[in-house]
């Protein structure tokens, strides 16, 4: 679900200002564009996000008021000694004639950093927050905003789905029967009195004329309906378990259209999987 929020905030004598900005994802995923290089202030950051969101792929920038925050680069000459060392004893050790060049010793871990050092995170952190709590309460209030207009375009499909649903029980009601009697009267043109047994024949015909009977794929897709209409009035984050859901019915109406042999019921099922995926695809937006 996409949303954007801002707040601002005092920070050692800097106004600050945080951005968040999310767009869709199937899971909760966070990006963090900070001025400061510490994982602490990191994890503070996004375990407030995950208190407040569950899906989403959420963007995170704290900048100046007045423009972009400088990223000071820090060098661990210390680390990057140790780091040579270790590659040129590789290096000798399989006998190699290329030589360790500053690039590659710069690309290890912790001897470039990027962000200014922080003194004290839990102080930053405090001082950080209440900017980060209006920008989410921004984030949040666009989704819910953007969710309202959401829940109405899923209830109204639902509902649709529900009509195809019962329609389907009207046209496929007979077929078990319909079927038994198209095939007893085209084998009674093509086979002869006693030619074949009428004990196995009727059982034959009973297995086939079942396979056509779609009660079973029908009740399921009105339960799947049912629960639709209950995730989407509860307000929780259930999108996951829509997203299963449209699955299932997916599965229900290919069985239904796999099974019939009737022209208005196949053409009943293109319309109620056309609306299923349209569903789904909307499903993508819900948290």
């Amino acid at each position: 679900m996409t949303g954007y929020g801002r707040g601002t905030c005092e920070v050692a004598g800097r106004r600050l200002v945080v951005e968040l900005r999310s767009v869709n994802h199937r899971f909760l995923e966070i990006k963090l564009r900070l001025p400061w290089s510490d994982a602490s202030i990191e994890a503070h950051v996004t375990q407030a996000i995950r208190a407040r969101l569950a899906r989403g792929a959420v963007t995170v920038s704290v900048r100046d008021e007045g423009g972009g925050v400088a990223q000071a680069v820090r060098a661990d000459v210390g680390l990057a000694r140790q780091v040579f060392q270790a590659l040129s004893d590789i290096r000798s050790g399989l006998g190699l004639e290329e030589p360790v060049s500053l690039a590659l010793v710069a690309a290890q871990a912790g001897v470039l950093t990027v962000g200014e050092a922080v003194a004290d995170p839990e102080a930053l952190w405090r001082m950080l927050e209440p900017g980060m709590a209006e920008a989410l309460d921004g984030l949040v209030a666009t989704r819910v905003r953007e969710g309202t207009a959401l829940k109405a375009d899923l209830t109204s499909r639902i509902t649709a789905l529900s009509a195809m649903q019962r329609e389907l029980g009207e046209l496929t009601k007979d077929a078990p029967e319909n079927y038994r009697k198209k095939l007893r009267d085209r084998l009674d043109r093509a086979l002869k009195p006693g030619e074949i047994d009428a004990q196995r024949l009727a059982q034959e015909m009973a297995i086939i004329a079942d396979k056509a009977d779609v009660t079973e794929e029908l009740t399921r897709m009105a339960l799947h309906l049912t629960e639709c209409h209950r995730l989407v009035d509860d307000g929780a984050s259930n999108g996951r378990r829509l997203d299963f859901l449209t699955q299932e019915l997916n599965r229900e109406v290919n069985t239904i259209g796999a099974k019939s042999q009737s022209a208005p019921v196949a053409a009943r099922v293109v319309d109620a999987k056309a609306e299923v995926e349209r569903m789904r695809e909307q499903i993508q937006n819900v948290e």
